[in-house]
């Protein structure tokens, strides 16, 4: 099912193309995400239950007791210790923070819970520490799950938020384990010239005091330190892993941690890049630090902090000058209410919460078709991708392509197709039918490879057979056609009544576009007036209709049909009325003839594999009775039959034999009283070498045979004895068919597809020629009325559409699949079907070069409007590109593009010559710049104004609105648009042509449509002054020549003379 999206946007359309050209590379980033949105609603519910216990850890943590020891054994660890993996991390994640000399920072600025450097390896941090006024908590910020607890109780308001610069007041009584005179003793040990901050404790650790380690202000703060006593412990909360992200909840530093130093520590000033890459502090790297909870507010680091290695050789007086300012924490007030509802105690508040999460967990885990629906810039892609908790919705939508591109769906895959700038208003586009029309003029090919008794001469003079869903009726002396068009899929069988006016035609079954089973029928018309005179059997026939036939002797009032049914029904009709007379099961068998005695009506003969029914009508109900054999070998199959003069019955088989059947009284000796006569083979001759396919009556009452194997017609007298034989060149195969034309003419038919008409004495010409096996590749010449066409059957033709006739064929080593003119019309590329290609020149049918690009089949190959390169498209991926010289018969490897990731199927060249657009399998629309140098253009939207030279990319903006609805990216086999850019034709693969106006640029566009051929449509072009379309059948191996003419000029004229308007 497609969707149509038409996108908008207002920001600068360089920053969108941009955006545009690396959505593939963050396809796999969006499938991160939504794995670490999804995790972070997992944890978010997690921690609805667990935000009391953690209040009360907090609670226990602001009286922990801080150990007085050397300040070189200070670390500034994180919690990463509780994994083996990560011990190592913490160690060399120990740092201290530096900041700028310059910068000010008072005493409450920020807090670090710190342990000594000899305890710090030999206690375990997989435990917490309770009970009396000495109990010690760990909290640490080390992990995603943490700090995210810490972050919603920032943003829950459930911890003080104070100005960052603020020294403890009153109320915020500060507590530590050691005495007031060892922490003087170590602050004391900094150099007196020293203006790093120094450490002191308070209610959340070591403060950090920027000034003289000696200053009274120093002094001041550590006389005034007290220690309240400790609440009881609580439970501990429980631990994850070290390893998870930290921004899978909070997303990325930059978000968390807005506010960030501008300006380096004074100590990594003039530093080698090795040293200050040790001392680089990073949160997203997870070397985080303990935090512990007072009534001060909590510090904020930045995303990237240095800070010295606890290993480095400094002295502590240089690593107290190098302790850096560090940011306060910036309350995101946006998720302010949400997280402290979900912190209440009112289930209806929690749930609220969670559910306002997980809509917008929803947003951000769309699906990638949705996110490249609506993309943001590449400069707020992260922030886009991984919104700050504090962030109210996703933020993508942003920057939408407005009145820019416009979107279809092919398999729930995206195909975005930029507007060329000339469409001032897409809204306004109005989509409507064509004025120009299409005419079906000419049918090239016969259907001769798999069915029989299909050519017959009518009263007209015209000879009548069929193709694909097409009767032809062909006039010979006036080459003209006219075509009975009534039938919905392809027909199977033909009879002509004995006024040679009434014809008779059935068809298969079918599938209609659903896949749902078409019903098969019978129509009776008129082929002097093409009007359908009779239904027949709608809904009463299984399969198809596989052969039928008019009574003769009550001047064709009724019509015998045999159906394709496992049972093969036999049924008799009134051709009048349209009404059934009888119907009975036939045989199992196949069932290829069937005939009414020319003088008997309620005698009926069928024949098939390896049976002969003689049959008896009388009222509703039908007898047989099956031919013996006798002593005679039971042939495989009997394919013919014919009453000659005598009434006998001659049958022709699959061994080349000629057998004479006759009626044999009943042998009541033999068989008593109840035997009946019996049809017994009189005769037997051996005529041909294989099978006989045909036999036909002549008027003088001769008989002719048509061999298969041998090719041979022979004429038989009356007793079978040979009066005249030729043979049938081998270019156009055995006979299938014979019917008697005008005087000693003669009409052949053949397996090959082809017509002949001649005689014994002048041998015979083809006047109908076709390919043999499903057709793919076409191409028209760019200046004559010339086309050519290749085929699995190995046979490249040229046709003159003019003349309607086949100029020259030329049979190839390999199947042949695309094929195009150079503009020059000299020569023409051929693309087969195992990844060569081959040059002919159009005047002597030779190969004038050749080559070979991977192994896999061509499916397009094209010139250059300039003639300078062609280009080949193959199912390898690739585009291989050659440059022309020397008058059209030298070809040099340019380059290759590369770039799609499925088969190419079309492609067309600007009309500079120097850029291409391709097509591919998986609904690509890509463009290369083949001049310079074959490069991807990854920047498609530069490419929407650009013209082209032809049209037969089935995407792209000028055409999407050809697909129908419910298409699988697979109905459209071929487009291809007119030279004079007014319509565009389309071949699909529901037997139909298709013409829109161009471009056609919206959805569901009216087209005309035609019907004809019997399978998917692979090809159409245009001829080169845009006076006829050229179709061709797949399966069908028809080729359709429509004529194109323009209804609203035909219609003027008709107006102004007078006459009816009436399309012709």
């Amino acid at each position: 099912m497609k969707a149509w999206i038409y996108e908008s946007s207002a920001e600068d359309p360089n920053r969108l193309v941009n955006l545009e050209v690396r959505l593939q590379a963050q396809e796999d980033e969006i499938t991160l995400l939504k794995s670490a949105l999804a995790d972070a609603l997992r944890r978010i519910h997690f921690y609805d239950e667990q935000f009391p216990l953690l209040q009360k850890q907090l609670q226990v943590a602001n009286c922990n007791s801080m150990r007085c020891v050397n300040p070189a054994d200070w670390n500034l660890t994180g919690k990463k210790q509780s994994l083996s993996s990560a011990q190592e991390t913490g160690r060399k994640g120990s740092t201290r923070i530096a900041s700028d000399a310059d910068s000010h920072l008072d005493a409450a600025d920020v807090s670090f819970f710190y342990e000594p450097q000899s305890t710090r390896n030999t206690q375990s941090q997989e435990t917490r520490t309770h009970g009396g006024d000495n109990a010690t908590t760990f909290i640490s910020t080390g992990t995603q799950t943490e700090e995210s607890a810490l972050q919603q109780l920032i943003q829950g308001n459930l911890l003080p938020q104070q100005s960052i610069g603020s020294t403890p007041g009153p109320s915020q009584n500060l507590s530590h384990t050691c005495g007031a005179d060892t922490l003087q003793s170590a602050a004391t040990r900094e150099d007196s010239q020293s203006q790093g901050p120094v450490p002191v404790p308070n209610s959340e650790g070591i403060s950090w005091i920027k000034g003289l380690a000696n200053s009274n202000h120093f002094q001041t703060h550590v006389n005034n330190i007290t220690f309240p006593p400790c609440p009881s412990p609580a439970r501990p909360i429980q631990q994850h892993s070290a390893e998870e992200s930290w921004h899978t909840v909070c997303g990325s530093p930059e978000e968390s941690f807005p506010c960030q130093h501008n300006h380096g520590p004074p100590a990594t000033q003039g530093k080698s890049p090795e040293q200050g890459s040790k001392e680089t502090f990073n949160i997203q790297s997870r070397e985080s630090l303990k935090w512990q909870s007072g009534s001060q507010p909590l510090p904020h680091l930045t995303g990237s902090q240095e800070i010295p290695s606890p290993g480095s050789k400094e002295t502590q007086s240089d690593k107290c000058d190098d302790i850096a300012n560090v940011s306060a924490i910036q309350v995101l007030k946006d998720t302010k209410k949400e997280l402290f509802r979900r912190n209440s105690s009112s289930d209806k508040l929690v749930k609220d919460a969670v559910d306002k999460n997980k809509l917008k967990l929803s947003k951000k885990a769309a699906s990638t078709a949705n996110l490249l629906t609506r993309s943001s810039s590449l400069e707020n892609r992260v922030k886009d991708l991984t919104p700050s908790a504090g962030s109210s919705g996703p933020r993508r939508s942003t920057y939408n392509l407005e009145k820019l591109s416009i979107k279809m769906f092919l398999r729930g895959r995206p195909i975005t197709m930029y507007i060329p700038s000339n469409v001032q208003n897409y809204e306004d586009l109005r989509m409507e039918l064509p004025s120009e029309k299409l005419q079906l003029e000419w049918v090239y090919g016969y259907r001769g490879r798999d069915c029989r008794s299909n050519l017959y001469l009518l009263a007209s003079g015209e000879v009548v057979y069929f193709i694909a869903c097409v009767v032809v009726l062909y006039h010979i002396q006036q080459k003209t056609q006219r075509h009975y068009l009534r039938h919905t899929d392809c027909v199977r069988c033909l009879a002509v009544h004995p006024d040679k006016v009434r014809v008779a035609t059935g068809q298969t079954a079918g599938v209609d576009k659903d896949g749902k089973p078409l019903q098969p029928f019978v129509h009776i018309w008129d082929s002097s007036t093409l009007l359908t005179l009779q239904q027949i059997g709608p809904g009463c026939f299984e399969r198809g209709v596989g052969s039928l036939a008019f009574s003769v002797a009550d001047n064709g009032a009724y019509l015998c049909v045999v159906d394709d049914s496992n049972e093969h029904m036999l049924s008799v009709w009134d051709c009048a009325k349209g009404s059934k007379q009888a119907e009975i099961k036939s045989t199992n068998e196949s069932v290829l003839t069937v005939e009414f005695s020319p003088t008997d009506s309620s005698n009926i003969i069928t024949s098939g594999k390896s049976h002969i029914y003689f049959w008896t009508w009388q009222g509703s109900t039908l007898t047989k009775k099956q031919g013996i054999f006798g002593k005679y070998k039971k042939p495989k199959f009997i394919q013919c039959f014919v009453f000659n003069a005598n009434g006998d019955v001659l049958t022709g088989d699959s061994e080349g034999n000629i057998l004479t059947w006759g009626k044999t009284a009943a042998d009541i000796r033999t068989l008593g009283k109840g035997a009946k006569e019996t049809f017994q083979i009189v005769k037997q001759l051996k005529a041909h070498e294989g099978n006989i396919f045909s036999l036909c009556l002549l008027r003088c009452g001769s008989v002719l045979s048509g061999g298969g194997k041998d090719r041979r017609i022979i004429q038989w007298s009356p007793s079978l004895v040979v009066e005249k034989e030729t043979e049938i060149p081998e270019w156009y195969g055995p006979v299938r068919t014979i019917a008697e034309g005008n005087g000693d003419e003669l009409l052949i038919g053949t397996t090959r597809n082809a017509l002949l008409r001649g005689s014994f004495s002048e041998g015979f010409a083809p006047i109908i020629q076709g390919h043999t096996d499903e057709l793919w590749g076409l191409a028209t010449h760019p200046s004559q009325n010339l086309f050519l066409t290749c085929s699995y059957d190995k046979q490249v033709c040229m046709w003159h559409s003019s003349e309607h006739t086949l100029a020259w064929s030329s049979t190839l080593e390999e199947s042949g699949l695309c094929a195009d003119f150079h503009p020059s019309g000299k020569v023409v590329a051929v693309g087969l079907n195992t990844g060569r290609w081959l040059v002919l020149d159009t005047e002597t049918r030779q190969v004038i070069s050749h080559y070979t690009d991977g192994n896999e089949q061509l499916s397009v190959v094209r010139y250059s409007p300039d003639g300078n390169f062609l280009a080949v498209g193959s199912h390898d991926n690739f585009i291989y590109i050659y440059s022309v010289a020397e008058n059209e018969r030298k070809y040099s490897r340019f380059g290759k593009c590369t770039g799609h990731s499925s088969f190419i199927t079309h492609l067309d060249w600007s009309k500079d010559s120097k850029f291409i657009m391709s097509n591919s399998g998986d609904y690509e629309i890509l463009y290369w710049d083949v001049a310079g140098g074959c490069k991807l253009l990854r920047n498609r939207f530069e490419s929407r104004n650009r013209e082209w030279a032809s049209f037969t990319c089935v995407l792209g903006f000028h055409v999407f609105g050809v697909w129908p609805d419910g298409s699988d990216g697979t109905d459209i086999n071929s487009l291809c648009r007119s030279h004079n850019e007014r319509v565009v034709a389309v071949a699909d693969d529901f037997c139909k042509v298709h013409l829109f106006q161009y471009p056609c640029a919206k959805p569901k566009a009216p087209s005309h449509m035609y019907a004809g051929h019997g399978s998917h449509v692979t090809n159409v072009r245009f001829t080169h002054d845009d006076s006829h379309l050229i179709s061709m059948g797949g399966k069908d191996t028809s080729i359709f020549q429509w004529r194109m003419y323009d209804s609203d000029l035909i219609r003027s004229q008709s107006t102004s003379s007078g006459e009816p308007t009436c399309d012709p």
